[in-house]
């Protein structure tokens, strides 16, 4: 089972994460939700709008809304996606048949470190558009950007 908290040495390196955060059941409710505890259990660094987006894949589900986070951790990245992934099950995620079908919370590492590690930065715009309000607010910029 993932982690529900996060925990580390106290001499840990923090790293900086870029969170794609994505809802279409309930969104108005699972968006807050998420913010909630990740603001509570995270150091949240910066956050964008949040964005009403058309599903991409399977088509006969609601609209998404979508945000990006940039959080710190001292927790190394597949730590800190495991947490993600306790977080959307604390929010009452089910991952059923169709992967991109409709979820109450779904959180994905776009960057770590500065280094795009999600392909879905470059493929989607309900991804690059709210990571690149992210690293404009922020100062931020990614290693990897450019392809």
């Amino acid at each position: 089972m993932p982690p529900t908290t996060l925990s580390a040495a106290p001499s840990a390196q923090l790293h900086e994460c870029l969170i794609s955060l994505g809802s279409n059941i309930e969104p108005d409710h699972y968006v807050v939700q998420a913010l909630d505890i990740i603001s509570r259990e995270c150091n949240l660094l910066a956050r964008s709008k949040t964005i009403r987006t058309r599903p991409v894949g399977y088509q006969h589900q609601p609209d998404f809304l979508n945000a990006a986070l940039l959080v710190s951790t001292p927790l190394e990245r597949e730590a800190f996606r495991a947490y993600l992934k306790g977080v959307e099950d604390r929010l009452g995620r089910v991952r059923g048949a169709i992967k991109s079908g409709p979820r109450t919370m779904d959180l994905d590492i776009v960057a770590w470190d500065g280094e795009v590690v999600d392909d879905g930065y470059y493929r989607h715009d309900y991804v690059k558009k709210p990571v690149d309000e992210v690293l404009a607010s922020s100062g931020r910029t990614l290693l990897s950007q450019t392809r």
